[in-house]
C-alpha cells in the first residue's frame, strides 16, 4: 500500500520531534529548516520581532536557555488530511533566566497541544496551545486561585 501525504506529514513531524529532543541548538535550527516553511505562520502568543521560522527558532533558543534538558514527549498525534495535532507533554528543569524569572533549579511539567498544517511537505502553519499557566505555578510565580468561602 504506498504511503500517503498524512502519513508523510505525521513521520515529518516525528522527525521534527527527535530533532527538538536533542537539545543541541544547532540540530534543532536546522531541523527547523528542513521541515519548516520559511514563513510559516506560527500563531503564538509570545510578542517577538521576528516572523515565520525564525520565530520558531527563538522560541527554541529561549526555551534551551531556560530549560537545558526540556524534552517533549510526543503522547497523541491524529491525523487528516493535510494536518496533524500532537498533545504533548513537556519536561524541563529551570537553570536559565524565564520570562523574566531567575532561575529555580524547579523540574516542569506541562501540557501543550498543537495544530500543524503542511503544505508541499513542509509545516506551513502552528497554531498551540501551551498550558503556561501550570508551568509558572511550578515555577512559583504564580499561584492557585483561591476557592469562594474560603
Amino acid at each position: 500500500m504506498p504511503v500517503t501525504g498524512t502519513e508523510n506529514n505525521r513521520a515529518l513531524l516525528d522527525r521534527f520531534h527527535v530533532a527538538v529532543n536533542s537539545h543541541d541548538p544547532g540540530t534543532i535550527a536546522q531541523a527547523i529548516d528542513e521541515f519548516v516553511a520559511p514563513d510559516v505562520d506560527f500563531h503564538t502568543p509570545v510578542p517577538m520581532d521576528v516572523t515565520g521560522a525564525q520565530a520558531l527558532k527563538r522560541v527554541w533558543e529561549v526555551l534551551l536557555c531556560a530549560y537545558p534538558d526540556i524534552h517533549v514527549a510526543l503522547e497523541e498525534t491524529v491525523a487528516q488530511g493535510d494536518k496533524v495535532v500532537a498533545r504533548n507533554t513537556v519536561t524541563g528543569t529551570h537553570l536559565g533566566p524565564y520570562q523574566g524569572l531567575a532561575p529555580t533549579g524547579r523540574t516542569v511539567t506541562y501540557s501543550e497541544i498543537f495544530i500543524f498544517r503542511f503544505a508541499g511537505g513542509r509545516i506551513a502553519e502552528i497554531r498551540g496551545v501551551v498550558d503556561v499557566l501550570t508551568q509558572l505555578r511550578q515555577l512559583g510565580a504564580a499561584t492557585a486561585p483561591s476557592s469562594p468561602g474560603r
